[in-house]
């Protein structure tokens, strides 16, 4: 079963993707540059998600989504299993957000300019003063519902379990006095752990726990915030 499901992907699905990702950052990058880059920057990536789960035979199920209000801007902070945890937030979530990612995926070809075009928030540590500045840029952006998803692991776990966070979503929050949501991603990693080039079938599912404002003592708000992610996970 799992050889014809390879052939399926190789003959079928892969070729979908690779047209669905080319037409999706053409699209957004298009209506970013006539002005629609708010709206635009989100929902082409809603529904490219949507055909990325739907023909590698993966199903999302949502849990929580009443604990977030769409005209209230977040901080998402998740734990970070696979590649698909990028299709799970975009075609399920629910809500406008933006990602914070590291400066040098600005350079994948036609990807990177799509995500520039959007406002993604790109983010460069190379300096205290550097990451002020990357914090400055993101202030206009997050306000009227308008949210940021963060991995504050930093990168996929090699092992399904989630690892140490880093402070700089927890940073963005308490500087801009943003309610801090922690989600969720189960059974991502076994869909596609990191080894793996070619997702397998499954199912993902998506908790979205209640806020939490961000607190002076922030390595208590990030512990917490942990241990909430950690508590859902299957």
């Amino acid at each position: 079963m799992i050889v014809l499901y390879r052939i399926y992907q190789i003959l079928i699905m892969a070729p979908i993707m690779l047209v669905a990702t080319v037409l999706t950052a053409i699209t957004t990058i298009v209506f970013s540059l006539l002005g629609f880059g708010r709206s635009m920057g989100y929902w082409p990536e809603v529904i490219w998600s949507k055909i990325m789960c739907l023909i590698a035979l993966v199903r999302v199920t949502v849990e929580g989504r009443e604990n977030i209000d769409k005209r209230t801007s977040y901080v998402f902070v998740a734990n970070h299993q696979s590649a698909y945890d990028i299709f799970t937030l975009f075609g399920y979530l629910g809500h406008n957000f933006r990602w914070m990612m590291k400066k040098e995926l600005r350079k994948i070809p036609l990807i990177g300019l799509a995500c520039e075009s959007a406002k993604q928030i790109f983010i460069d540590r190379s300096s205290p003063a550097a990451m002020r500045s990357s914090l400055r840029r993101a202030e206009g952006l997050l306000q009227g519902g308008m949210s940021v998803v963060v991995f504050p692991e930093g990168s996929r776990t090699k092992t399904g379990k989630v690892g140490t966070f880093k402070r700089g979503a927890f940073t963005l929050a308490s500087e801009f006095n943003l309610p801090i949501v922690p989600l969720t991603i189960s059974g991502a990693y076994a869909v596609m752990p990191s080894k793996n080039k070619l997702p397998l079938p499954g199912k993902i599912k998506l908790t979205i726990h209640k806020p939490i404002m961000p607190e002076e003592d922030m390595q208590a708000v990030i512990e917490k915030c942990r241990e909430e992610i950690i508590s859902s996970l299957e």
